[in-house]
Order: structure tokens, then sequence, then C-alpha cells
């Protein structure tokens, strides 16, 4: 078991959205010379003859948005935790233009690591029509998808279309939670820092069990690094050789839960076209409400989706930093 605090995190990640949404601080707008340097490197990336998959971070040569990005950087793995970038005309380009621009812009940041079995690099979120049922991954529906973290240091979402109503990106800090869960639930925090059993939801490797077990919480270098994925949570005792979820364990989830969807802790963004938001797995959770979709397929809500291994924004378990377990 990690170690225990005895005081509430003072760590930049800690924040309230009700205070945040009153500040621009976390948006970040993207100048007209950006935008021509990102369409160059897309031009360069594609003269190398390599698939976009196999492109390598000098392939795609961004000098003047670098120190730039090293800021995001340093904002993603020591400041809140997340950044928005605003202003990238999608309208003005391909959906595969611009799939090369994100993912160029992603081998700044990490390493793109597979999102599914199929060792998909690049994710596309958008609804397919098929019903939320278990064994569906949530991304493909229009159902609300709760608060969790991603299997990977980082997660990003490209905005290529949003939808005619709802779909809102909610975050929340949660350092901030736990300081919370410290101040009025103390006899949780020892079992935020024991293992959960989690559904592998059929993802699990050849010969392995169909589940596995994690803490919540847990310290490296100083800083407090979360994994939360509560339906995984759940699911995992319809396997009887599972461990059975104890009350405290229960208690936790909720308590989570509870704090994330309280509007005094999250902050909600509405993802316009061209908005590409960052998030490190490690401190912040993420939910999408549910939304209504135009009719017209050329209108239909569509983001694209990219996990990062990352070492400047680190904060994902060994276990967890090549995808194994996929949030839905």
């Amino acid at each position: 078991m990690s170690q225990l605090p005895q005081a509430p995190l003072a760590t930049r990640d800690v924040w309230r959205g009700g205070e945040l949404a009153r500040s621009g601080a976390w948006r970040a707008a993207l100048g007209p010379d950006e935008i021509a340097e990102l369409r160059a490197a897309r031009a360069a990336a594609v003269a190398s003859g390599r698939p976009m998959a196999q492109w390598r971070l000098q392939d795609f040569p961004l000098p003047r948005l670098a120190p730039r990005i090293a800021e995001w950087l340093r904002e993603l793995g020591e400041g809140r935790g997340f950044v928005l970038l605003r202003g990238f005309p999608v309208r003005e380009h391909s959906q595969e233009e611009c799939a090369e621009i994100y993912f160029g812009l992603g081998l700044q940041l990490g390493t793109p690591v597979p999102q599914n079995p199929e060792g998909d690099l690049l994710g596309h979120v958008r609804d397919t029509g098929i019903a939320p049922a278990p064994g569906v991954r949530l991304y493909k529906t229009r159902a609300e998808q709760d608060f969790h973290t991603d299997g990977s240091d980082l997660v990003g979402l490209f905005c290529l279309r949003s939808g005619r109503s709802g779909g809102v990106s909610r975050i929340a800090s949660f350092p901030a939670i736990f300081n919370e869960i410290l101040a009025t639930r103390p006899e949780l925090v020892p079992t935020l820092f024991a293992p959960f059993p989690h559904d592998h939801h059929g993802q699990q490797p050849a010969g392995q069990k169909p589940w596995f077990e994690l803490p919540i919480c847990h310290f490296a270098g100083g800083r407090l690094r979360s994994f939360f994925l509560p339906w995984y949570i759940r699911d995992s005792q319809r396997f009887p050789e599972a461990p059975r979820l104890c009350p405290a364990q229960l208690a936790c989830v909720e308590a989570i839960e509870k704090l994330a969807n309280d509007p005094r802790f999250h902050l909600d963004m509405h993802f316009e076209p061209g908005d590409i938001q960052w998030l490190r797995n490690a401190s912040i959770l993420h939910k999408r409400t549910a939304y209504e979709d135009w009719e017209e397929p050329e209108r239909k809500r569509h983001l694209l989706r990219l996990w990062l291994r990352s070492s400047a924004a680190a904060g994902a378990a060994p276990e967890l930093r090549e995808g194994i377990a996929s949030a839905r």
C-alpha cells in the first residue's frame, strides 16, 4: 500500500471547477502563423513517405510552436493537469488532413499508444447507432459516460464537429476530490490505496484472468496519482472468483462519483469545431454528458482521440500504459 497523506494536498492540480470557470487561463488560442506551421509540418511528414502511424517526432517539425508546446506540457505535468486549445480551422481541411495534423501535434507531447485490442492509435468518438450494453464502448453511443480516467498518461480529444445539443466535456480534479474525502470521510482513505477488482471487459491478454486488481490511488514522485473506472469496478462482481467489494470500497466509489458530479468541483467545456483538449489522467477525472445529434450524416458529432505515453506527464500505472484496460 502506498503511503497515506496526513495533510491536504497542495499541488497545483488541486482546483475546483467553480473557481476555474471564471478564469480563461486554461484556454490557449492558436494563431495564424502557428496554424500555417502545423500545415507545413503535415506536408513534411506526408512527404516522408511513411504511414501516419509510423511518423517520428522529427518528421513533424514545429520550431515556432515548440516554446508553447513546452508550456502546455509543463501545465499538464506540473500544473492544473489540462489544457484546451482553440482556433484550428477544421472546415478548411479534410478529415484526413485534420487527423494527420492532430497526430503530429500529439507526437510533440508523447508517444501514441493503442486504445483497443485492435491496436488503433487514433480513435473516432462518434455515435455508431448501437445501444449501451455490457461490453459496448460508450464512446460509440450518445449515452452519458460518467467520470473516469483512461489507461494512458495523457488523453486528447479533437472536435471536428459538435452535436446538436449536450455532449458537454466535464472534468474534475481528483486531488481536490481526495482532499474533500480526507476532510469529511478520513476512514475511507486507506481503502483508496488498497487494490480494487476491475473487469477486463474481454480485453485481457491471452491466458490471463478476466479481471485485474489496482488501487484507485497511489503516490509516485511525491504526487497523488489516480486510476478510476467505476463501472469496471462494479462489473468485476460478475466473476465469482473476483474479490467481493466490501462496504468501504463501495463507499469510496460512491463518494468520488458524488463529489465529481458536484458543480462546486467540476468544470464544463462545450466543444466547438477546432477545439483540442489535453488531460493528464493521473490528475483529471473526465466524463461526457448525453447528447442529441444531427440527422444529416455530414453534420454528426465527431471527435478524434489520442492516448499518449509521456514522461513529462507520467501517471498511468505500468499495467495500463499500453492501453490494456481501456475506458469505454
